[in-house]
């Protein structure tokens, strides 16, 4: 039996937005990815977990057109995301990548705005539409509170909110965040993706998170993709995918997955010598 999240919670299905098909990208003559194939499912939380240097990053660039495809292609609503137009894409997906920087002395309400980029142009500058999708997303992410305060005077989680409300902004149906939980305590971490999951789940957006953290993972995904050495080694339902084969597979990791007696979420504990 599940929990109420999980009740309550989308299940991914065969409909998808985005999709990756035999994509090999990388950084001049180094290809990270070879020959990636991946359909990411509509709505909740897909999760892409793998060793350090496995090619997470590399494949969220490629999917947000940071990166140019060297083989294959990336289809959003069916088109070659890297053919669309810039502010076309911006209007349906958007990305928040590892590590952001802020200008010094930005303001918070400042740096949201710039969320609002793929949405101005010569004939349409700043509206109340703009206003008020910096405001929604402002209290979806709780920061009104310090929306006057330069970000680089914020916490590590408050700047976190602040860079995933920037993205929220753009008010579009997917969001990629790469590494979003990064060097935060794990009490931040799970405040942090329950956030997340509360904005997939009553948005009905789609999120694609890369995640360092194997069990903050397996507990709010819905669907997980585990890279080795840029391919895809397994991908499907947490409870399919989240395995002690699966681990020691890709992680070369000897762990037990057992099943939290309250929750029912999976977590993994590694096996350790007496």
């Amino acid at each position: 039996m599940l929990d109420d999240a999980h009740k309550t919670s989308p299940s991914p299905t065969t409909a998808t937005r985005l999709r990756v098909e035999d994509l090999s990208a990388g950084y001049g003559a180094v290809r990270v990815i070879e020959g990636l194939s991946l359909a990411i499912p509509d709505r909740g939380i897909t999760a892409i977990i793998g060793p350090n240097g496995c090619g997470k990053s590399t494949l969220l660039k490629a999917m947000a057109r940071v990166l140019p495809a060297q083989r294959g292609r990336v289809l959003l609503d069916g088109q070659a995301v890297h053919a669309m137009p810039t502010r076309a894409v911006g209007r349906t997906l958007a990305l928040l990548p590892q590590g952001p920087v802020a200008p010094e002395g930005l303001r918070v309400r400042e740096l949201v705005a710039q969320g609002r980029f793929p949405h101005q142009s010569l004939l349409r500058q700043w509206s109340r539409e703009d206003a008020a999708a910096v405001a929604r997303a402002m209290t979806a992410t709780d920061v009104d509170a310090f929306a006057d305060r330069p970000v680089d005077a914020l916490s590590g989680g408050q700047r976190q909110r602040v860079w995933i409300a920037m993205v929220l902004a753009q008010e579009t149906p997917i969001l990629l965040l790469d590494e979003p939980t990064t060097f935060l305590d794990l009490k931040v971490q799970v405040d942090l993706m329950t956030m997340l999951r509360q904005i997939a789940y009553d948005d009905g957006r789609t999120l694609i998170v890369v995640m360092h953290e194997l069990n903050v993972a397996a507990a709010f995904a819905d669907w997980l993709v585990m890279m080795r050495q840029g391919e895809v080694a397994a991908q499907g339902p947490v409870a399919e995918v989240f395995t002690e084969g699966n681990l020691e597979r890709v992680f070369d990791l000897a762990a037990r997955v057992l099943t939290d007696p309250e929750s029912r979420r999976l977590v993994c504990v590694p096996r350790v010598a007496a």
